[in-house]
């Protein structure tokens, strides 16, 4: 398997990828063809796929339907995974040995990134930083990225306002490239609520706890951290630990979402200390409806791993961030919200109690909190153009349907 990256990927998401490389392929055409084959319901006329699943593409081609692959990455992290073929080229990966992410070497400049300015070999997604050039997550990435161009129409998660050079990039590569977000935005907008039978379908990998929106409620606007890394990060227990305390001496408000399996090899509990002494200023949850929760008027920050869907919904709803990047394209995040969109600030990899206090209140109480919320503001408001009705996002949308409906 070699030596992986420094926040090493979690165990399931490097099995999955093995498995989608090896066994999906088989299976995915056996279920569309048996779906072909039953008279009370019409065939199959196109498949919509994750970008991620570049097996649907060949299916696709063998059984003649138009394929749109969808995916749930930023611009530039995409843009990023599409040029591991040339970090391979130029001998920038595999690495020689585990050194190389200590040493410097990730500080590499890139400069030949069209689109992406001042960037460094540790702002690209890390799945290259292996010693085994057959690693699954690695190759899936990289024929996943050069797959994309070979779909009859290619969806992104994102706006056009948002990442203008990176997409003016891309669209030199890929003709058929539709910019589509942000998805819940999208949703709000195309289906009223009143109308929405799709209400009872869930799409949460975790149990939301309701409560979460309640405690919001009784607090003053603007004055209550967000905490959430997301249904896959891991850390140690001593890093929960520093968040913790770090939270807890900021003296502000937080609403923090410890998944139980949170802690690698261990379950996320604190100490009956921290909890009393956090009553009266924290809640801590296991899951919550997060998009409600960055929308509510109380929130005033949110401390983030960084996973797409998490940065795009705060920008969304104009909550600026402290960002903990563990893997993948949550670094390329990190770098475009802090240094591009002016909306984020990196806390240090190695975790430590008073720079989380620090952060927490230059977010909160700070000059550059507020400067980060005004922009935050900015970009929320240039989401929501772009998703109502004549806006870029909607109008994209419909021309990748239609271009679906033109090839059956």
């Amino acid at each position: 398997m070699g030596f992986h990256h420094r926040q090493s990927t979690p165990p399931k998401t490097w099995l999955l990828c093995g498995s989608v490389r090896r066994n999906f392929l088989k299976p995915f055409r056996k279920l569309i063809e048996d779906l072909n084959q039953v008279d009370t319901a019409p065939p199959v006329s196109c498949i919509v796929s994750d970008g991620v699943m570049p097996f649907s593409i060949r299916v696709g081609d063998e059984l003649g339907i138009p394929v749109a692959v969808f995916w749930t990455f930023a611009a530039c992290g995409f843009m990023g995974f599409y040029q591991y073929r040339a970090l391979l080229d130029k001998g920038l990966t595999p690495l020689q040995d585990a050194s190389y992410l200590t040493n410097g070497y990730l500080d590499t400049k890139i400069d030949w990134i069209a689109g992406m300015k001042g960037i460094s070999l540790k702002d690209l997604p890390t799945f290259f930083q292996t010693t085994d050039p057959n690693d699954d997550i690695f190759n899936l990435a990289m024929e996943s990225a050069e797959t994309a161009s070979q779909a009859s129409a290619f969806g992104i998660h994102t706006f056009d306002a948002l990442e203008q050079d990176v997409l003016n990039a891309l669209s030199t590569i890929f003709s058929h490239i539709y910019t589509m977000g942000p998805l819940q935005l999208l949703l709000n907008h195309h289906i009223p609520r009143e109308q929405d039978h799709l209400e009872s379908l869930g799409y949460n990998l975790w149990k939301e706890e309701p409560e979460c929106l309640q405690w919001l409620d009784s607090k003053q606007p603007g004055s209550v951290v967000y905490v959430n890394f997301g249904s896959v990060t891991v850390m140690s227990m001593q890093h929960l630990v520093e968040f913790a305390w770090g939270l807890a001496n900021s003296n502000h408000y937080f609403l923090w979402v410890i998944r139980p399996d949170l802690v690698i090899g261990d379950k996320a509990v604190l100490s009956p200390e921290f909890n009393s002494y956090i009553k009266e200023r924290g809640m801590i949850a296991g899951w919550c409806p997060q998009e409600e929760v960055l929308n509510h008027s109380s929130v005033g920050g949110f401390l983030t791993h960084c996973g797409w869907n998490s940065t795009i919904e705060s920008l969304s709803a104009g909550v600026p961030m402290i960002c903990w990047p563990f893997f993948g394209d949550q670094q390329t995040n990190c770098k475009y919200s802090c240094d591009e969109w002016e909306v984020g600030m990196v806390i240090d990899n190695d975790v430590k109690r008073d720079g989380v206090e620090k952060m927490v209140r230059e977010l909160m109480e700070g000059e550059k909190g507020k400067k980060m919320k005004k922009k935050a503001m900015e970009w929320k408001r240039l989401a929501e153009k772009a998703s109502g009705p004549d806006g870029s996002s909607s109008l994209n949308l419909d021309k990748l349907v239609n271009v679906l409906l033109s090839r059956k």
